[in-house]
């Protein structure tokens, strides 16, 4: 049997192995991302050997296409009111927190990393900045976290990976021999950002104002509903590499386009015919086109959604057998201190700074500036960055890799465990007749994100049932 073959089957029995326990698993702080990350180190090359890693392109595409609809899904859910009533907080992490963080990050591994140029270093900032909310889940889904606090990192980790696309591109053009250097940072700015954001603009708006008159003329039935979201991610990101621009920032720009024009538009506006119907010919015999009318909730991405997480899933399996183990067997102590750093120092002193002065107590602002796992965004970065095979790479690769592993074992391990004393603390302080505690104020209900795995999935949270 060639390796390939052996390289599915574990990958198969990985994931269908936890799906059969995933309920169980939910209440236990082995998260998905533990379970699939350690079994890529075990069945990788530094182990077992059971996956083959000689090709890194079916690796890289995988890896991309998971990207690319996070990215795209993500930005799908935001709304405006997320940012306004009660959006204090994600606009403090994101506008504040996240500056601060990639400029800590970039400082810090000047004495840490010798060896990498400025823009190197910089790169290791901007790739271990964003978030992943999927890595702790219970910290944003657990109800007894105050809304406030779980909406403020649910939009945060949803915004702050395409948030850091631009720096990214920009900092990689700045490195000579890598393949956006022959175009140079004003290149790279006009065709990688400001050309693929136009044309993610222009696909996500325009499919997603077709899908709305689709919808209202009841000539588009709910599975085939989900599959054109797919269509619509995929063409905005293929779109932009065709012109050798950023397919990750069309695909987010294309999300929030594709989510704008599809606002207000009910899950009942289709027209619906009688089962039994011609109607019924694309969805098949016996089924509805559309949705029974009074359905609670907007469905069109949730297919998306659930591939997304699939993929982000499978990443994370792939991440440990080809990057993760790899790197513990060429560990070293800068490498161990920096990825601990990046995790407590670059994380929570810009959290600190951010929320100065917002009257969140210290027991909230420590536990923001906690959990923001690393996840997807870095070890697709990371990789992509490997790729070029500049003088660094290989070293940001290690850093990078070191970085995630322990962000899935620490954040995923604590995730239920400080959630629950988080959420103790806050019912006691709640209960308390001292006036002032923000962390009580309401805020509008938060988006709807179907990350396997994610936040949908935690303990507490609505959609366990």
């Amino acid at each position: 049997m060639s390796g390939g073959a052996w390289t599915v089957l574990a990958v198969a029995g990985v994931t269908a192995a936890y799906a059969l326990g995933s309920r169980r698993l939910a209440t236990t702080p082995l998260s998905s991302a533990i379970v699939f990350t350690g079994s890529g180190v075990l069945l990788g090359p530094a182990v077992l050997g059971v996956i083959d890693t000689a090709e890194a392109g079916p690796v890289t595409a995988l890896l991309e296409a998971a990207l690319t609809l996070v990215l795209f899904t993500d930005a799908m859910t935001v709304r405006r009111r997320d940012l306004t009533r009660g959006g204090f907080l994600p606009r403090r992490l994101l506008g504040i927190g996240l500056l601060l963080s990639m400029a800590a990050g970039w400082l810090l591994a000047w004495p840490l990393l010798p060896g990498l140029t400025v823009w190197e270093l910089a790169l290791v900032g901007v790739i271990l900045a964003p978030t992943d909310a999927a890595l702790g889940k219970s910290a944003i889904a657990d109800r007894r976290v105050p809304s406030l606090v779980r909406q403020g990192l649910n939009v945060e980790s949803g915004l702050n990976d395409g948030m850091v696309l631009p720096f990214f591109l920009v900092f990689l053009a700045a490195v000579p021999g890598t393949s956006y250097a022959a175009e140079g940072v004003a290149g790279t700015f006009w065709r990688s950002l400001l050309l693929s954001a136009v044309l993610g603009l222009l696909v996500g708006g325009a499919g997603g104002r077709l899908l709305q008159a689709a919808r209202r003329r009841g000539l588009i039935t709910r599975e085939w509903r989900h599959v054109y979201v797919l269509a619509v991610a995929a063409g905005s990101y293929e779109l932009a590499v065709v012109v050798d621009g950023s397919g990750f920032i069309a695909a987010w720009v294309a999300g929030f386009a594709f989510g704008h024009a599809l606002r207000n538009v009910p899950a009942s506006a289709e027209r619906g015919r009688p089962h039994g119907t011609a109607g019924e010919a694309a969805g098949g015999p016996g089924r509805a086109p559309a949705e029974a009318p009074g359905a609670d909730r907007d469905t069109t991405a949730d297919l998306a959604e659930d591939l997304g997480g699939l993929l982000a899933s499978l990443a994370l399996l792939l991440f440990g057998a080809v990057l993760l183990g790899p790197a513990l067997q060429h560990l070293s102590w800068r490498i161990v201190v920096y990825a601990l750093l990046s995790l407590t120092v670059v994380r929570m002193v810009p959290v600190a700074l951010a929320l100065a002065g917002s009257g969140l107590r210290p027991a909230t602002v420590l536990y923001i500036g906690w959990f923001g796992p690393r996840g997807l965004a870095s070890v697709v970065l990371g990789l992509l960055v490997a790729e070029e095979h500049v003088a660094g790479t290989e070293l940001l690769g290690r850093v990078v890799a070191v970085t995630v592993a322990f962000s899935v074992l620490l954040h995923g391990a604590t995730a239920s465990v400080l959630a629950g004393a988080y959420g103790a603390w806050y019912r006691r302080a709640s209960a308390a007749p001292a006036p002032g505690l923000r962390e009580t104020a309401e805020v509008p209900a938060g988006p709807h994100r179907r990350r396997l795995g994610g936040p949908r999935d935690a303990p507490g949270s609505r959609g366990t049932a």
